[in-house]
C-alpha cells in the first residue's frame, strides 16, 4: 500500500515518500497514488513517482487525469542510499513559467498524531531537541 502525499501550489508539485517507497523507486518499481473526487475514472486523479535506466534528466507530466514524475534511476538510487532529504529540479512549462518539482523523504513528526501509523517513514532528525 502506498501513501505518497502531494501538494500542489502555484506551479510547484512537492511529493513525500515513505521509507519503503524510496526503496521501491530505487529499486524501478513506480510508485503511484490516487484521489477520487467522485465515481468513474474521469473523477479520479493519479499521482506518482517512476523511474528508468534510460532517463538522463528529471521531468514531469500531466496527461489524462494523471500526474507523473520521472527520474533518472541513478538519481533515485543514489538519493534512496544517502542522506540527502530532497530531489528539486523545475522545468519551463512555455511562456517564461516554470514547473518547481520537489520529492522528499517523509520524516515522523515530531509531536505523534492519534490514528497516524508512522513505521514507514524517516526517523526525524530533529527528534529529541526541543524547538
Amino acid at each position: 500500500m502506498h501513501f505518497v502525499k502531494l501538494r500542489l501550489r502555484h506551479n510547484s508539485i512537492r511529493m513525500r515518500l515513505t521509507r519503503p517507497e524510496v526503496e521501491a523507486l530505487a529499486s524501478g518499481t513506480a510508485v503511484e497514488e490516487s484521489v477520487a473526487f467522485g465515481p468513474g475514472a474521469e473523477a479520479v486523479l493519479a499521482y506518482g513517482i517512476e523511474c528508468s535506466d534510460e532517463a538522463s534528466a528529471a521531468d514531469a507530466r500531466f496527461a489524462g487525469n494523471r500526474v507523473v514524475v520521472s527520474l533518472p534511476r541513478t538519481a533515485a538510487v543514489h538519493w534512496a542510499a544517502g542522506d540527502e532529504v530532497s530531489i528539486e529540479f523545475t522545468k519551463m512549462v512555455g511562456d517564461g513559467a516554470e514547473l518547481r518539482v520537489l520529492i522528499e523523504k517523509d520524516f515522523a513528526c515530531l509531536n505523534p498524531r492519534r490514528g497516524e501509523d508512522e513505521a514507514d517513514m524517516f526517523p526525524n532528525p530533529n527528534a529529541g531537541t526541543e524547538c
